[in-house]
């Protein structure tokens, strides 16, 4: 058996099998103050007490500080429900994006079930975990019963091969997969990762990786937990290793299909509009001018993500036609952003520095594109309108391409910088 049929079958209490359909109890559910409320209104039609208000994190990340009376509604709509209910342990707000959130408090343990009303929970199986997305709905019946159904989903092997040159980074190795299988190519599917570069990579690398597994169409990404892995956990958690369900997939186990991806060779892979599967080396598409570049979001504001761009800005300053925003993911990160100088170095290139959260990634809050401008970007997602006027683009790179196209204005490879 591979690790999410093992995850699975640990809930339903026999052996799963791909295309079975099984109900499970849910060990985490989370929400966000974009997709509470309406969860909050389905629930109030079923009953008046959650099922464990110790296993429920509501986190405001999506308009904060609230950008209009209609998100500030939305979120006192969401505090008196955490009041009312007594879900006063997970209720953050400010910290950061819930993806990130999340696994730094902890809350995530390999060998769990985790859902979210938010596509991209798919992120948690970087620790090991079954994890994925749902809607309002869904999560409104796991609030009142601790439960939820799922058809065991057949799994997709990703064997990763090659060593990280200084230009890419994992969100390359993640853009090259959603463009060789497509956005629908993994469709309800496991995609679970695997081979020499997943091994040696690290919590944040994996974090992305599996953040994007939704982009494929993947049900859930996931991977085994390695050593920095689980010393993460254990540190979060306050646990140590032997304490954890480590789970992993058998020698045997059977997946639908196998593909492997060596990125030896590889070069920064940009996604280009509208489309997450329209990849391209940036070869093909580099002087392509840009208006705004961002580094954040759920998939690559981590302290990585920063220290990378970092190296790029210092001492220098960005192009006068653009407009560079950055969003650490979580208030730790940045904290350590400013203890280790990286803001310094961004406020002295010219960048905006924004407060951890989701803002501009769904064209929500801060660095909206007007019509005719187009944005690089490290968020997950370019889809027409995706970040402001319908009629704007969205380029999609890691934070070493972003950092060297802020001082061009133009899509530039950072080994020209």
């Amino acid at each position: 058996m591979n690790i999410t049929e093992k995850i699975l079958s640990a809930k339903a209490g026999h052996e799963v099998s791909p295309g079975e359909i099984i109900e499970i109890p849910v060990d985490l559910a989370m929400s966000h103050d974009g997709t509470s409320p309406p969860a909050i209104k389905t629930f109030e039609k079923i009953t008046d007490k959650v099922w464990d208000p110790e296993r429920i994190a509501i986190i405001f990340d999506h308009n904060v500080p609230a950008n209009t009376i209609g998100s500030a509604e939305f979120q006192k709509v969401c505090r008196q429900f955490i009041e009312k209910q007594n879900i006063t342990k997970n209720f953050i707000h400010g910290e950061g994006i819930c993806h990130q959130v999340v696994p730094e408090m902890g809350l995530v343990e390999p060998g769990m079930v985790v859902v979210g009303a938010d596509s991209h929970t798919c992120t948690y199986g970087a620790f090991g975990a079954f994890s994925t997305g749902m809607g309002a709905t869904d999560l409104a019946m796991v609030w009142a019963t601790g439960k939820t159904w799922f058809m065991v989903p057949e799994a997709i092997r990703m064997n990763v091969t090659g060593q990280l040159n200084e230009y890419i980074a994992p969100k390359d190795i993640i853009l090259n997969i959603i463009g060789s299988i497509g956005i629908a190519g993994a469709t309800y599917k496991t995609a679970e990762f695997c081979g020499e570069t997943i091994e040696k990579m690290g919590v944040e690398g994996r974090a992305t990786m599996c953040n994007m597994a939704i982009e494929m169409g993947a049900k859930n990404g996931i991977m085994e937990p390695n050593k920095e892995v689980i010393d993460y956990i254990a540190k979060r958690t306050n646990k140590s290793p032997s304490q954890l369900n480590i789970v992993k997939s058998d020698e045997d186990a059977v997946y639908q299909k196998e593909l492997d991806f060596d990125i030896s060779d590889l070069e920064p892979q940009i996604a280009c509009p509208n489309d997450v599967d329209n990849v391209k080396d940036i070869s093909k598409i580099e002087g392509t001018s840009v208006d705004q570049c961002l580094i954040g979001s759920c998939t690559n504001g981590r302290l990585s993500d920063l220290k990378d761009a970092a190296k790029i800005l210092k001492g220098r300053k960005i192009d006068d036609s653009i407009r560079l925003l950055i969003l650490p993911a979580s208030r730790e990160i940045y904290k350590q952003a400013i203890h280790l100088g990286y803001i310094d170095t961004f406020i002295d290139a010219g960048a905006i520095i924004c407060n951890p959260g989701c803002g501009p990634c769904l064209g929500g809050h801060m660095g909206v594109l007007s019509e005719g401008e187009s944005c690089i970007s490290t968020t997950n997602r370019n889809f027409k309108g995706r970040m402001g006027d319908p009629k704007s683009e969205v380029y999609l790179s890691n934070s070493k391409v972003v950092a060297a196209s802020a001082l061009t204005g133009v899509l530039t490879n950072p080994k020209d910088i």
